[in-house]
């Protein structure tokens, strides 16, 4: 890469890393904002939902957006929405307030994906190795970001957190300013048969703007997708994103409230004034986080050796079976410690074997369109998972909860069988 791509690629990942950063600090703050609010997980349960809804949702029209006006603008207007979202979080007053405020920092973050991937691809010759870099930005904003957040919690307010959270982004959007789209652009390769509106030699210096997306021609890939069975594929996707939500949501405090009746952990002194802040469920959390690195590792491995929609039957098997294990895993630290862990691997593992899914079940003339679904499904309908945590803790408790997730991974372990078996592959 030459020093304009890796300018690129710097700015993307960065970029990535902070959206999942502001994304998984969310259950961090949850510990705090259950008190802070005076409300039940439940209706905390739904002001994530709307959130990270809107975040999967927006995926669809910010892909349009995209092919309209370029990848460059749409991510440093996502920077500047989560840092002001941020900021409004750090000020709200009320749950109302706050949730709009969450609601912001979705609907901003949503244009990131097609934005940051439709810019890799269009403005890198080595695209492999710029996407590797990228997944790497955002596995550190998925395991450093709730990190800080935990430890900057131990010291200070939440809302002075919240607000310093903002600064991050506002420093990599003034980098992305400085980034040169032009340049790359215009030494790209594309590849055969793309066109200058493809991202090509004289292809929009915004990052492969087209402006030539309309109704129709969405409607028309939509009717090319079904009829290949990628609704089998969007149902997976679904299922898969539904786990991920339910699981992470409230993670932290299921974590603390386990590890706090099976031992006493006194690495902060009782009457430092840190004590209150200190939670070892929140570190527990960042740890489950970190394996997942490991997991994305071994996806992109089997998705090399086996047929992806295979490798997710068995996947989703073991998710299931690890859910019905989580609750009968507390009666120790070591059984419960290592059942969280595998969790955290088993879950990450899904991420490239479901793309690598999508990729096979959609033909190339509709793979951005295919993406944009498949956020919409993981993201938007998947955010579901939040309001159906905290509802069920609320009214029941952790025991139904991992027996849900049990019985979401199974619905999830069927759909991937059903792909298998009766959609079309394109790829």
């Amino acid at each position: 890469m030459d020093a304009a791509e890796r300018r690129i690629v710097g700015f993307t990942a960065g970029s990535h890393g902070l959206v999942h950063t502001y994304e998984l600090s969310i259950p961090i703050l949850l510990t705090v904002w259950v008190g802070e609010f005076s409300t039940t997980a439940a209706a905390l349960g739904v002001v994530v939902t709307l959130g990270y809804g809107l975040f999967g949702v927006g995926a669809l029209p910010g892909g349009i957006l995209v092919d309209r006006f370029g990848s460059k603008p749409l991510i440093l207007a996502c920077l500047a929405g989560m840092a002001g979202s941020f900021l409004a979080v750090s000020l709200a007053p009320t749950l109302p307030v706050l949730a709009v405020a969450v609601a912001i920092w979705g609907l901003t973050a949503s244009v990131y994906h097609p934005a940051g991937l439709s810019l890799l691809s269009t403005s890198v010759d080595q695209r492999g190795t710029a996407l590797g870099y990228h997944g790497i930005g955002g596995n550190l904003g998925i395991a450093l970001g709730p990190l800080a957040t935990a430890l900057l919690l131990l010291a200070f307010d939440w809302r002075l957190v919240t607000a310093a959270l903002a600064l991050p982004a506002v420093a990599v959007a003034a980098y992305g300013v400085t980034v040169d789209v032009d340049v790359a652009l215009s030494s790209a390769d594309p590849e055969p048969g793309a066109s200058a509106a493809d991202g090509g030699p004289n292809g929009d210096s915004t990052g492969g703007a087209s402006g030539e997306v309309s109704l129709s021609s969405v409607a028309t890939d939509t009717r090319i997708l079904i009829a290949g069975g990628f609704l089998l594929v969007f149902a997976f996707v679904t299922f898969s994103g539904l786990y991920y939500r339910t699981f992470l949501t409230f993670l932290p405090d299921l974590l603390g409230d386990v590890l706090g009746g099976l031992v006493d952990l006194q690495l902060v002194d009782p009457e430092s004034p840190y004590a209150d802040q200190f939670d070892a469920g929140r570190y527990l959390y960042v740890a489950v986080l970190t394996v997942g690195v490991f997991g994305q590792f071994l996806g992109g491995r089997i998705a090399d050796r086996v047929p992806p929609e295979r490798g997710l039957m068995a996947l989703m098997g073991i998710l299931s079976a690890l859910a019905l294990l989580f609750i009968p895993a507390t009666g120790t630290i070591a059984t419960f410690v290592a059942v969280s862990l595998a969790l955290g691997v088993a879950l990450f593992t899904v991420q490239p074997l479901s793309q690598a899914t999508v990729a096979a079940y959609s033909p190339s003339e509709a793979r951005g369109l295919s993406f944009g679904y498949t956020y919409v499904g993981i993201f938007g309908i998947g955010a579901l998972g939040s309001t159906l945590a905290g509802t069920i803790l609320t009214r029941a408790g952790p025991s139904e909860l991992f027996v849900v997730l049990a019985i979401i991974a199974a619905l999830g372990a069927v759909s991937a069988t059903a792909v298998s078996r009766f959609a079309t592959r394109r790829d």
